[in-house]
C-alpha cells in the first residue's frame, strides 16, 4: 500500500492519505475527512507505507470541480464580513477567525475563539437565512488561532503549526529545564502565548545524551581535584564542576570518568560536609559503629531472663528482713548475719 501527503486548508494542514493510481505532485484530489468532503493538493510522491488506518483519497478532481471550488473560496470573504457584523450587532463575546466552504458548497464553517461558552443560536439562524446552506460554528483554542492566522516565531520563520504541524503535543516546563534554557517567557513562548511546540522536538535527544551525566550537586573527581557538578552541556558532552576551593572549571565528561577510574573509592567529603560527622571524643574522630547492633537487645533479654530465674529459685529471700550493717532493728546489739545453713539447722 502507498500513501502521499495532501495539503487541505489552513486549519487542517497537510495530512497523509492512502494514494490512488496515477497521481503526482500538484494534482487536485478529493477525500473524505472528519469534517466532510474536502479538496486538496498533492504535495509528495506516493511512497510505500505500513499504516492501514489512513483516510483514503476518493479520486482525482476534474477541472470543472476545481474551478467551482475556487469560486466558492472567493465568497468566503463576504461570509466572514457578514458574520463579523452580526457578532458586533448582537454583542457576542467571541472573535471570528476564519470561514471555509467545503467541497461542493454543502457546508459553510465559521471558526471562532472565546474564553467562555457562547449562545450563538440566534447568530446561526441569521447566517442560515443569508446563505441558505448548512451552517456550522466551531470554537477553537489559542494554538488553532495561531495555525489559522499564521505569523513568525522567535526563530524568524513561519510558525510550525502553520507550515506542517497538525497535532499539538504537550509541552511542559520540565522540557525547558532539561535543555538548559532560561525560564524567560518571552524566549520560550510562541505567538499563541503557550510554550513553543519546538521545545518538544529535541527533548528525547537531551534525555538520552544526559543519561550518563552525573546529577547536579553530585561530588566527582577531576584531574584538578574534587568538587560538585553545577552545570551540564549535553550537546558538547561537557559539564562544569565547582572545586572545593571555590574555582569553577569546565571539562569533558570523559575526563571525569577517567579520573573516577584512576582513584577507587567514594569521593572525600567536602569542606561543608566534614562538620556533619558525629564524634564521641571531641577530637574529630568518627564514632565506631558496632558490627552487630541487634546483639545488644539479645544480651539484655538474656540478662533479664537470668535475673528472673534467680528470683524464682529463692522465694524466701523476699521475706527475709534486710540487714543494716549487721544490726537488728529495734536494738543496738550486733549479731552474725543469718545464712542458709543456720536456717536449715533451726
Amino acid at each position: 500500500m502507498k500513501s502521499c501527503y495532501v495539503s487541505i486548508d489552513r486549519l487542517t494542514g497537510v495530512v497523509e492519505l492512502q494514494a490512488v493510481d496515477d497521481i503526482t505532485i500538484g494534482d487536485y484530489v478529493i477525500s473524505e475527512l472528519d469534517k466532510g468532503t474536502c479538496l486538496g493538493t498533492v504535495v509528495s510522491e506516493p511512497a510505500d507505507t505500513v499504516r492501514e488506518d489512513l483516510p483514503r483519497i476518493a479520486r482525482k478532481a476534474t477541472e470543472q470541480e476545481v474551478i467551482d471550488h475556487f469560486q466558492l473560496k472567493e465568497k468566503e470573504k463576504y461570509a466572514f464580513d457578514f458574520c463579523r457584523r452580526k457578532i458586533e450587532d448582537m454583542g457576542l463575546p467571541m472573535k471570528l477567525l476564519s470561514t471555509e466552504y467545503l467541497f461542493g458548497g454543502t457546508k459553510l464553517l465559521f471558526y471562532f475563539i472565546s474564553e467562555n461558552r457562547v449562545d450563538f443560536r440566534e447568530l446561526v439562524k441569521e447566517l442560515a437565512k443569508e446563505f441558505k446552506i448548512r451552517i456550522e460554528l466551531r470554537q477553537v483554542g489559542v494554538r488553532d488561532e495561531a495555525k489559522i492566522v499564521g505569523g513568525l516565531g522567535n526563530c524568524g520563520n513561519t510558525v510550525c503549526c502553520r507550515r506542517f504541524l497538525n497535532n499539538f503535543s504537550i509541552v511542559s516546563i520540565k522540557m525547558v529545564k532539561e535543555q538548559g534554557l532560561a525560564l524567560n517567557p518571552s524566549k520560550i513562548s510562541g505567538i499563541c502565548g503557550r510554550l513553543m511546540c519546538c521545545l518538544a522536538y529535541e527533548y528525547e535527544t537531551y534525555l538520552s545524551l544526559k543519561k550518563n551525566f552525573p546529577k547536579i550537586g553530585k561530588r566527582v573527581r577531576t584531574p584538578q581535584g574534587e568538587g560538585k557538578v553545577v552545570k551540564h552541556n549535553a550537546l558538547m558532552g561537557a559539564l562544569s564542576v565547582q572545586l572545593d576551593e571555590g574555582k569553577e572549571i569546565a571539562l569533558a565528561l570523559k575526563d571525569i570518568s577517567a579520573a573516577e577510574q584512576q582513584k577507587n573509592g567514594p569521593p572525600a567529603a567536602g569542606p561543608a560536609d566534614k562538620g556533619k560527622q558525629k564524634t564521641d571524643n571531641g577530637r574529630g574522630q568518627p564514632r565506631e559503629r558496632q558490627q552487630n547492633p541487634p546483639d545488644r537487645g539479645k544480651q539484655r533479654n538474656a540478662g533479664s531472663r537470668e535475673q528472673s530465674a534467680q528470683r524464682q529459685t529463692n522465694p524466701r529471700d523476699r521475706d527475709t528482713p534486710k540487714r543494716n550493717n549487721g544490726q537488728r532493728r529495734g536494738n543496738g546489739q550486733t549479731s552474725k548475719p543469718v545464712t542458709n545453713e543456720e536456717d536449715n539447722d533451726q
